[in-house]
């Protein structure tokens, strides 16, 4: 008797589980249905960092770092700087870089700019499709990658 009791008690436990599963991601799919779709893409979302390579530079303080940057289209950078200098190279897409006190420039695949220690710069994909991009730093060890300005 126990045993069929034990059964029933764990049969109706699951149905209440199940029942206030369900309950739930019901009320979650009503409430993210509510939520207005996003006017603009964030590059924070448009924006894939891959880290390919971090080493020592046994020299001043340096190291070395080489990064991945996919940019989904019409995807701008936030305004920012390193505390180093990098090398950007155009794997795929068309990039528009900006760098502070000076012109535009429009990059394609296999084009390269140099960004000296401090610059301020946006870059933004002017293509219609994914741009990539191969950034290499040579930058201070222990301070942060990228430093965002106004």
């Amino acid at each position: 008797m126990l045993r069929i009791h034990t059964r029933h008690t764990l049969g109706k436990l699951g149905l209440a589980l199940a029942a206030a599963g369900l309950a739930t991601v019901a009320s979650l799919s009503q409430a993210q249905e509510t939520q207005p779709a996003p006017a603009m893409k964030s590059w924070q979302q448009g924006l894939h960092r891959t880290d390919l390579v971090r080493e020592d530079l046994g020299a001043a303080d340096r190291e070395v770092l080489q990064v991945l940057v996919d940019f989904d289209p019409g995807v701008t950078s936030p305004k920012h700087a390193h505390p180093g200098v990098e090398v950007a190279h155009v794997i795929s897409g068309t990039f528009e870089y900006q760098l502070e006190g000076r012109a535009p420039v429009t990059l394609k695949a296999g084009d390269s700019l140099y960004i000296p220690d401090g610059v301020a710069h946006v870059a933004k994909n002017v293509g219609g499709g994914k741009a990539s991009e191969l950034a290499t730093y040579i930058v201070k060890k222990g301070e942060p990658l990228l430093i965002l300005k106004e």
